[in-house]
């Protein structure tokens, strides 16, 4: 508390000083403390600034905005919470750097289609500049990460929350197989007499077998379906299993890909359905590659260029006959793998940077790959076997994880900002809002 207090006076006494500094100026425009938060405070420049950002962007938005007290007060309540936890990741040494800073203003721009031109001409546009922004966007990327470290403690995910969630409704349309449908129609006019109708239906028998026998079901239903998709190849698309068409959604899932159905009658005339591809559900077969690898990266006492002379001998030396396994053992600098003789067991896709998967995709098995670079150092691999395996289970397990966790995330978040600020000392010390005088004139 004497610290808060000593604080306070300090600020008063800075802004005092600020305020006879100028007395001989025509009029100068003070600063003004509106919130003491535990050993920091709130400036009225602070709330003023981003009070403006956000009016901007929802007047850009075409949003609705709240009364001038409503704003203040929801805007100031933001700023007191955010300078909390920025607080706390002082004392935890949470910081972001400019070269991380840097690489998630990039992204930004990147996934909203813009340079960075464009990015900062956005921002003046809306009354921002590029500096106040990027500031913003760290103090933004410190909270998360303080979020996170606190609040992930807080969360578990048990297998029988998990076991629920997919035999829930929700858990089932989250997790449930995608069908890719195709879909020929031989239509029947109505009405149609008897022998309209079996003409159409010995025409669906003849396609029906010609699809059996390997024709090709998109070319089939080009040229003969009379259905809307027929120009299309009969592809309705992808559909989950709740989405599918009434028709067909007790024959569509016993389906293997690029079966034909039986017959479907209907009013309409005669249907055939396939699964042109299928994705997620219970069974999800994915191509895996048993792999084992060295790395060699530079560092502090090893240049780029040393690195790559370094696996350039290794990988002649394999080339020439050496085992794999000694020369990863001794060498490598991933310690987990190295231990191993290099081996980095089955590997999927998606699991590794796009350099190491590329490469992998490439090599046969038994083949030692040239060395290529990633964002860890240089590399050399091999593939040993490759496989399908079945992995559905356990997607469907790690999706139903994740939902399960975003959603008591953000329960425990909601209860967590409620406590911080509860237990911090906060003391408003009123608010002038941008319609007030706020730039008082002193006479010389």
């Amino acid at each position: 508390m004497i610290l808060r207090k000593l604080r306070t006076l300090f600020w008063v006494f800075l802004v005092s000083c600020l305020f006879t500094a100028s007395i001989q100026a025509k009029s100068v425009s003070l600063d003004k403390i509106i919130a003491i938060v535990d050993d920091d405070i709130v400036m009225q420049s602070e709330l003023t600034q981003r009070i403006r950002s956000i009016t901007s962007r929802l007047k850009n938005q075409g949003a609705q905005l709240p009364s001038q007290e409503v704003m203040y007060q929801r805007v100031l309540d933001q700023l007191i919470v955010e300078n909390i936890q920025m607080q706390l990741a002082e004392r935890l040494g949470i910081r972001i750097g400019d070269t991380q800073l840097n690489a998630t203003i990039d992204s930004i721009t990147k996934s909203n289609q813009m340079t960075l031109a464009q990015f900062e001409a956005q921002l003046k546009a809306e009354g921002e500049t590029y500096a106040s922004a990027r500031e913003q966007i760290r103090r933004e990327m410190i909270i998360t990460r303080v979020q996170k470290r606190e609040v992930d403690r807080r969360v578990r995910v048990t297998d029988l929350e998990v076991e629920n969630f997919l035999a829930s409704k929700e858990g089932r349309t989250r997790s449930g197989a995608e069908y890719y449908i195709g879909h020929i129609l031989i239509a029947v006019p109505e009405p149609a007499s008897m022998e309209v109708i079996e003409a159409a239906e010995k025409r669906a028998n003849g396609i029906l077998s010609e699809l059996k026998a390997g024709e090709d079901f998109q070319k089939v239903a080009i040229a003969k379906s009379d259905g809307r998709q027929a120009l299309n190849g009969g592809v309705i698309g992808w559909r989950k299993e709740s989405e599918l068409p009434t028709i067909a959604e007790d024959i569509i899932p016993s389906l293997a890909v690029r079966e034909p159905s039986k017959l479907i009658r209907t009013s309409s005339g005669f249907h055939i359905v396939t699964v042109l591809e299928k994705r997620g559900g219970k069974e999800q077969f994915i191509d895996q590659s048993f792999v084992r690898h060295i790395l060699i990266s530079p560092s502090e006492i090893r240049t780029n260029e040393e690195a790559k002379e370094i696996i350039t001998t290794l990988y002649e030396r394999i080339s020439s006959g050496d085992d794999f396994a000694p020369i990863a053992k001794s060498h490598s600098d991933d310690p987990v793998s190295a231990i191993d003789g290099g081996s980095l067991d089955w590997v999927s896709p998606g699991q590794m940077v796009p350099e190491f998967e590329n490469m992998m995709n490439q090599v046969a098995i038994g083949e030692t790959s040239k060395p290529f670079r990633s964002q860890f150092g240089w590399h050399i691999l091999e593939v040993t076997e490759r496989r399908k395996q079945d992995m559905g289970a356990l997607i469907q397990t790690n999706q139903a994880k994740q939902v399960i966790h975003k959603h008591k995330y953000e329960k425990e978040l909601t209860n967590w900002l409620l406590e911080i600020k509860g237990e911090a000392f906060i003391e408003i010390k009123g608010l002038k809002k941008e319609s007030e005088e706020d730039t008082p004139e002193e006479q010389g």
